[in-house]
């Protein structure tokens, strides 16, 4: 699959017959191999009748369908071991990985198709990134380094840009990303643009690629305005 000139890499773990084991090895390893805290998640129940799906958590209004924590206080439970994090998924296999973002990252998220032109632009750059993640709600998430919620607005508005003009949002303390493979509603799940490797270990700052993100999102808005 491809984002644009991007390749999208599609791991068998990230098909929508996502199984439990799948969600504990995928959960561990972001424990272990990232050193990420992970958060179990509510996840999608079939409806009676096998038409359609619904959250977990019983809410037939849920604003994230199997994609928030499935406790207030999850951000005490969010664990970065992967003895935890077995421990807590033995307990419900089905639970939803979500990452915490403020603690070890924070999360920039635009849409799709600007994201596509930020990232080609980035590539071209020879800029650093991170872990970029793909949502079947056709957005981009591109992982930074903690603090771009605080910092954001204002590197928005020396560059130009008004925050409240671009469709581009920063998850950071108090958060959470969904991380593959995890199902959301549709039953399409997230996947990895730019998946998490040695090499991009340590992740850019926010600054580095704010100006390619909010040009591109800035074209995106003034694209759809004159639709």
């Amino acid at each position: 699959m491809r984002y644009g000139g991007v390749v999208k890499v599609v791991e068998d773990t990230m098909e929508a017959s996502t199984t439990g084991g799948q969600l504990l090895d995928a959960a561990v390893r972001y424990a272990e191999e990232r050193h990420w805290d992970v958060l179990p998640g509510t996840w999608l129940e079939d409806e009676p009748g096998g038409i359609g799906t619904r959250c977990s958590c019983g809410e037939p209004r849920c604003a994230a369908p199997g994609a928030h924590p499935a406790r207030a206080d999850w951000a005490a439970q969010a664990g970065g071991s992967g003895v935890a994090v077995r421990r807590m998924w033995t307990k419900q296999p089905r639970c939803s990985v979500l990452l915490p973002t403020g603690r070890t990252f924070d999360a920039i998220d635009v849409p799709e198709v600007a994201g596509c032109l930020a990232l080609a632009r980035m590539e071209r750059m020879d800029l650093p990134l991170g872990p970029v993640l793909g949502t079947p709600a056709r957005r981009l998430v591109f992982f930074v380094l903690p603090g771009a919620g605080v910092k954001v607005p204002d590197q928005l508005r020396r560059l130009g840009w008004p925050p409240a003009s671009l469709d581009l949002t920063v998850h950071g303390e108090g958060g959470w990303v969904p991380a593959p493979p995890t199902r959301l509603a549709g039953g399409a799940s997230v996947q990895w643009a730019r998946q998490p490797t040695a090499l991009n270990r340590w992740l850019p700052d926010a600054e580095e690629l704010l100006s390619p993100l909010a040009y591109a999102c800035g074209r995106e808005a003034a694209a759809n305005r004159d639709r």
